[in-house]
């Protein structure tokens, strides 16, 4: 008998009963009655900011007016002026300087904020590299809960993507809470 098997041995020998697993489907998941004003309020919660496009306004005007120093910025979305896209580069590590990625968010999630951002680019290294991000979402993808928002997840030919909530944080280093310690320090989500 290994040690493996006898660990294992030892902890099945001194289970005093057994606990029944949860029914899943007994979970009922939030729903809100406007996911577009909790989707902001969590979004602020989380760190970040939201921000509403007014019919008409121009989102490259709302983003410069939202990061007015940002001298390099990143995207391959079409109607975003952009410094570099993600899809020209060579290498991710040409996007070592990038201030500003600017991505587009598939899903927007109200009960925690966060964002369904595929890899619709080359490198998604922006989506980690930025200095700030802004995520672009439209008002009709906002769900209430996970449970939808996986429901309307799919992959791109990347077959990568991630939830994004606020900036990057991290309590790690004496219980001390950090923001963009690993990714980006600022996220807006502008919201179309």
């Amino acid at each position: 008998m290994t040690s493996k098997q006898n660990i294992l041995d030892g902890i099945r020998k001194n289970v005093r009963h057994d606990i029944e697993m949860p029914d899943i489907d007994a979970i009922v998941p939030v729903q809100y009655e406007d996911s577009l004003s909790k989707f902001v309020e969590m979004v602020e919660f989380v760190g970040g900011h939201a921000v509403m496009l007014e019919p008409g306004e121009d989102i490259n005007d709302a983003i410069r007016r939202n990061y007015p120093e940002a001298k390099v910025v990143a995207s391959s979305l079409p109607y975003i002026k952009a410094d570099k896209d993600p899809d020209m580069v060579q290498d991710a590590g040409e996007l070592a300087d990038v201030d500003l990625g600017v991505l587009e968010g598939r899903v927007a999630v109200a009960e925690n904020g966060c964002v369904w951002v595929p890899q619709t680019m080359k490198e998604r290294a922006v989506m980690f590299i930025s200095q700030c991000l802004v995520i672009i979402v439209d008002r009709n993808d906002i769900v209430s809960n996970m449970h939808q928002a996986y429901e309307k997840v799919s992959s791109t030919e990347y077959l990568y993507g991630c939830f994004i909530s606020g900036p990057s944080k991290t309590a790690d280093i004496a219980q001390a809470l950090v923001m963009g310690a690993q990714a980006a320090r600022d996220v807006t989500v502008i919201v179309r």
